[in-house]
């Protein structure tokens, strides 16, 4: 089989560039060359993928062809790895441990590919990861015995600085092979009231408002923990997160079910972290949950 031809980075880079501006001329002084320069690139970027991939309107303005969104997106994401394996290189070697706090609503979601990425930049700095809800990883952090951790909204201390770093609809669960969700009261599976979790409170106040009926069968610390009697039969839950064990399925908006809120995950930073180990980790968290939320944005959460 033919080898595929190579892309040159500086080429994407400078098509991404011109993307986001809509201007050749703003671009250029991105990548600090000529506009003419910055044209030629597009047209041999052209010729190697055989299609139009920018055109030029009235006025100047820059549009992307079909081909030419198709091509952003994916720019983004091998201009993302490219910058990556760069800093890998070229930054100085780190060393140390940093400990991470983070909901088992996340654990598996997230930090498996927020801890191969960040191994493979700073492959000798340690990470510590407790696993807790968020009410303790937050007042751990505030204690001094961790230096990062997620959390969910709500959790934040007043006045303590906070980075969004995801948000998305809070949905339904239920089993593939049964229907809780047709029962009168609904049953439901979800996190232990001492929890404070947010997730509770909204999907009540949802129900409530709806005048659903509904009696809480199960309570646990864990997200695993409730999606155990949802894969029995037993209960419906809720969550953000759009992966789902086999078993398990999203119920649609028209199934019956009150429509719930977004729901967001937050970073918080101790007052006095390990520096600079913190924030080269937070900064790879923040780039993963960018790639995330940009994957969520282009697919359907009830085609998951």
């Amino acid at each position: 089989m033919k080898i595929p031809v190579g892309i040159d980075p500086d080429l994407l880079r400078a098509f991404a560039y011109i993307a986001e501006e809509g201007s050749f001329t703003r671009a250029a002084e991105r990548v600090g060359r000529t506009q003419s320069a910055v044209s030629m690139q597009v047209q041999r970027l052209e010729a190697i993928l055989g299609q139009k991939i920018l055109q030029r309107g009235k006025g100047g303005a820059v549009h992307l062809t079909p081909h030419g969104s198709y091509l952003l997106e994916k720019s983004r994401d091998l201009l993302a790895m490219n910058d990556e394996i760069w800093k890998a290189f070229h930054a100085p070697a780190a060393h140390g441990v940093v400990r991470l706090g983070t909901p088992d609503d996340y654990a598996l979601r997230y930090l498996p590919q927020v801890l191969r990425r960040f191994a493979d930049a700073q492959p000798a700095i340690e990470v510590e990861v407790v696993v807790a809800p968020s009410t303790e990883v937050v007042e751990r952090l505030k204690n001094g015995e961790l230096d990062l951790t997620l959390c969910s909204d709500g959790h934040a201390p007043k006045r303590w600085p906070a980075t969004e770093l995801w948000r998305g609809p809070l949905l339904w669960i239920t089993s593939e092979r049964h229907a809780p969700h047709r029962l009168d009261p609904l049953p439901l599976a979800l996190a232990l009231e001492s929890h404070d979790c947010t997730w509770r409170r909204v999907t009540l106040k949802a129900l409530e408002k709806a005048g659903r009926p509904y009696h809480i069968k199960y309570n646990s610390a864990s997200l695993a923990g409730t999606y155990a009697p949802v894969l029995a039969g037993l209960a419906v839950t809720v969550s953000p997160v759009s992966w789902l064990p086999d078993g398990l399925r999203l119920l649609r908006p028209d199934e019956g079910l009150p429509a719930l809120p977004d729901a967001g995950i937050q970073l918080l930073k101790a007052r006095q972290p390990r520096q600079p180990l913190t924030d080269i980790l937070a900064t790879h968290m923040a780039e993963t949950f960018r790639l995330e939320m940009r994957r969520a944005q282009t697919a359907s959460p009830l085609s998951a």
